[in-house]
């Protein structure tokens, strides 16, 4: 067996373990279920009428997609703060020790991540029929729009897992996370328009991964131009891996040694 297909086999056994851990403590889905939730019912019944000008439907459709990039996004820090417990237990010179590729306990955290992912989009959409939000495209594009948030959510992980290695508590994770998520969210086309904006703030919003993602959802699941803003966005998650995977695993090694 090669060496990619061997680290793959031990990356998917390692996820294995980290979704047997998530069905034996459900609490760890409670964060990833009620923060969409809160933030749909809020923006669209407290500040959906000062926003779209009283049209709540408009504005739900809007919004809707928007939420579930932001959704995925922030649920990235599950996993660093994980990662960093796990750190804390001397779990990692547990792996060290038995014959599995250095970089397998951190892939298979983060594929198993994607539970946390997948969980929060059903209730978020769940809960957004309920409201009236509708899909107007087709069930290939709201797929592919689904397949897409997956790869976004797993991209930016990398950030969190090398956080999560190089700091010394779970809750230095969480605090650093939200300082570096919070502008990137909030400055962001997913719960204003970018033309309300100041010039510079919109021209931020404008290059923003969550902006560009965010349009591109609205587009594969209310219809409208894609191709650009998916663009974008795949450059950022491409950049995202390319610096984040390579230092996360050097901290790991760190940490393991």
């Amino acid at each position: 067996m090669n060496a990619q297909a061997q680290a793959l086999r031990h990356s998917l056994v390692l996820a294995g373990r980290g979704v047997t851990k998530l069905r034996k403590s459900p609490v760890q889905l409670v964060d990833v279920i009620l923060t969409p939730v809160v933030f749909l019912l809020m923006f669209v019944y407290l500040f959906g009428g000062a926003i779209a000008g009283g049209d709540l439907d408009a504005y739900l459709q809007a919004i809707v997609p928007g939420i579930m990039v932001m959704t995925v996004f922030q649920a990235s820090v599950g996993i660093g703060v994980s990662l960093n417990a796990d750190a804390g237990t001397g779990v990692f010179d547990r792996f060290r020790s038995m014959p599995v590729t250095r970089s397998a306990p951190l892939i298979g955290a983060v594929l198993a991540d994607l539970v946390r992912y997948l969980v929060s989009l059903a209730v978020l959409l769940g809960l957004a029929l309920i409201m009236g939000y509708r899909v107007q495209t087709g069930p290939l594009a709201a797929l592919t729009g689904i397949g897409l948030l997956l790869a976004f959510g797993l991209s930016f992980a990398w950030l969190s897992v090398y956080i999560g290695m190089l700091v010394k508590t779970p809750g230095s994770v969480t605090g650093l996370m939200t300082i570096l998520i919070l502008p990137l969210t909030f400055a962001s086309n997913v719960f204003v328009p970018s033309q309300t904006m100041p010039g510079w703030l919109r021209v931020w919003s404008g290059v923003n991964p969550v902006s560009l993602m965010s349009d591109a959802m609205r587009g594969l699941l209310n219809g409208g131009p894609v191709a650009g803003s998916l663009l974008g966005a795949l450059a950022w998650m491409t950049g995202a891996i390319a610096v984040f995977f390579p230092l996360a695993m050097r901290a790991y090694r760190r940490n393991a040694s």
